[in-house]
This record gives C-alpha cells, sequence and structure tokens, in this order.
C-alpha cells in the first residue's frame, strides 16, 4: 500500500487524517511489525492492520483523535483476549499518529518516493507528543518501526521503513499465462519485468509493479537482471524457453529460475542443457514443472494462482533466511501504555 499517498490525498481533502501502525506484535496476532492503514476523518480507511475488533477499535479511537483537532502520536498496549476478548492470545502495540494539513507537503513529498517502487526509511524526533518534520534516511533500518533516545535533544526519534521491500521477478511471455500470472502477482511484493519478443502481446494497460520489454533476444535481458532475482519462463517456443534457462542458470546468481511445462519437459530440458555444457550442479537448480502441482486445474488463472502461492513462498523463505543472517530480530518500540 502506497501509505504516504492516501496521507497526502486525504490531507488535501479533508485537512487531516491518522496513520496507525503495529509497533509491535507478540504471540498470535492478527498482523505483523509495520503493518499499517490510513483512517480518514469520516471513518473510512486504507490499508488494514488485521480486521475484526482490534481494527474496529483502532479506527474508533483514530477518528476520535483526528476530531481533536491537532497532531498527535500515542502509543497504546492491547492485549487480544483480555482487553477485545479476540481468541488470538497475543499482544500487539498499535501507534496512531493524527496528522493535519500542516504535513501535507511534507506527505506530497514522501508520497513521490513512495511512487519510485523502492522501500523509503525516515527519521523525525517526537516532541510533546508531536511528530515533527520527518527527513529521508540513506540508510536502511533494521525494522519497520522503532522509537530511539535522542542523545542531543532527551526526545524520543522515531524511526520507520514505508514500502515493502519487492522481489524483482523477470517474467518471460506474454501469451494466456503470463497475463494472468502478471495479474495474480499484481498485490504481491514483486517487482515484475514482463519479456516478450512480441510487442503486440503485452495489454495496453499493466498493474504498477510491471514494466514491459520489447525484445529480439529475449534471453539477453537476464544480462540486467539482479542477483537474487527470480527467472519464469512461459514464452510461446519450448527452444526459446530453453535458451533463456541455459542463460538464468549459467548466471548462477538468481534465486529462482523456473520454466512452465511438465515432467516430459523437464526431462527433455535436461538432456538438452547437459548438451550445452551445462552441469548437473548447474541444472539441478531448475524448477519445473512450476507453481503448486497440485493445482489440477489447467485454466489459466487457476495455473497463475498456483504459481503464485509458490513464488510468494519462496521469496518469504528467502527473505527469513537472509534475516537471521543479518543479526536477529529488530528493534521493537517498548514505549507507552
Amino acid at each position: 500500500m502506497r501509505v504516504w499517498g492516501h496521507i497526502a490525498d486525504c490531507l488535501k481533502r479533508s485537512g487531516a487524517c491518522a496513520l496507525v501502525t503495529i509497533a509491535r506484535a507478540d504471540g498470535s496476532t492478527p498482523r505483523e511489525d509495520g503493518a499499517r492503514m490510513v483512517v480518514t476523518a469520516e471513518g473510512g480507511f486504507y490499508g488494514t492492520i488485521g480486521g475484526g475488533t482490534l481494527e474496529f477499535e483502532a479506527i474508533r479511537r483514530s477518528v476520535a483523535a483526528i476530531r481533536e483537532g491537532v497532531a498527535s502520536f500515542v502509543l497504546q498496549n492491547v492485549s487480544l483476549g483480555p482487553d477485545l476478548g479476540q481468541c488470538c492470545g497475543g499482544r500487539t502495540q498499535i501507534a496512531i499518529e493524527v496528522l493535519t494539513r500542516a504535513s501535507l507537503e511534507m506527505a506530497q513529498a514522501l508520497s513521490q518516493k513512495e511512487a519510485e517502487r523502492h522501500p523509503i526509511s525516515t527519521e523525525a524526533l517526537i516532541v510533546d507528543g508531536v511528530v515533527q518534520q520527518r527527513r529521508l534516511l540513506t540508510d536502511d533500518p533494521t525494522s519497520r518501526i522503532s522509537l530511539q533516545h535522542d542523545q542531543e535533544t532527551g526526545n524520543q526519534l522515531l524511526v520507520e521503513k514505508f514500502g515493502s521491500q519487492r522481489r524483482e521477478l523477470y517474467l518471460f511471455g506474454a501469451g494466456h499465462v503470463g497475463k494472468a500470472v502478471v495479474l495474480a502477482l499484481a498485490p504481491l511484493p514483486f517487482s515484475v519485468t514482463w519479456v516478450d519478443s512480441r510487442a503486440d502481446q503485452f495489454p495496453g494497460a499493466v498493474p504498477g509493479n510491471v514494466r514491459k520489454i520489447a525484445s529480439t533476444d529475449p534471453a539477453a535481458i537476464l544480462d540486467q537482471a539482479p542477483e537474487g532475482a527470480f527467472v519464469l519462463a512461459m514464452t510461446h517456443s519450448h527452444a526459446l524457453d530453453e535458451d533463456i534457462m541455459a542463460r538464468a542458470l549459467l548466471h548462477q546468481r538468481f534465486a529462482y529460475c523456473g520454466v512452465i511445462g511438465s515432467k516430459t519437459k523437464r526431462a527433455r530440458f535436461l538432456k538438452r542443457l547437459k548438451a550445452r555444457g551445462l552441469t548437473d550442479a548447474l541444472t539441478s537448480n531448475m524448477v519445473c514443472p512450476v507453481g503448486v502441482t497440485t493445482v489440477r486445474s489447467k485454466e489459466p488463472a487457476s495455473i497463475a494462482a498456483g504459481i503464485a502461492v509458490d513464488l510468494l513462498v519462496r521469496d518469504e523463505a528467502g527473505n527469513s533466511q537472509q534475516a537471521a543472517a543479518g543479526g536477529g530480530l529488530a528493534q521493537k518500540l517498548t514505549l507507552g501504555q
């Protein structure tokens, strides 16, 4: 969700809104640290912190805070069972920040940065219960939101990360399944580079996380792909799929190399790739068939749904491994009642 885009729109329209953030989540909770929603003065909202009574109460409290007419920042601890009667059993800490029209210029500037499709990080002092002007950080904080003590002023320093780190996916093929995959991945944390040799196969409009590339040499586009990208081939030509897989596997820097097809296609590709000089160690990294293979339907949308689930699971697993290697748990907020 484009948090600052919604905030800017709300401030232009009504002059105030609230940013609600799950600052800390312990135990069984509906959402994780950093989940956010933007609440309007009328009680409308964008995004979710998990629904149910927790979200209902957060909206109610946000609207009440907005109606006071002043900027503010509060932290509230909630035990889902004792406080709300929910069965989750966990505890959350919720940050509710009211923003007024005085923050419109800042919100518009952050919205523009947010639109560049990369996560942005900010810091701001909290003085007398009000978040001051945010400034962009060049370093990436380890947590989605943290509150630190500022040595110079004695105030609290709020450090936040907005937006999600999107996995780069190079998708080859703009046929029926390719189109369905693009739609299935639209709301998920992927940045899709969609490649086909036939420019007329692309639809005119695509989701915001997609860029289209028409190339007479699709496989060569992989030379531009970043390390850790996912590569998925589903072109109109098995020969082209083979070229793409060979190039992807030879790079030895992609986190996933998949090609749509059957077990028979996999066996033939392994034989042909070996004839090209690729070793068993390299070809073992090729995924074929792709997606959730227990989905039997061959409808493009069903195939795409299975692929989306599989890619999401692989992305989350990779992110978890990276986070574990980076030093453990992120700092969490501890201030507030």
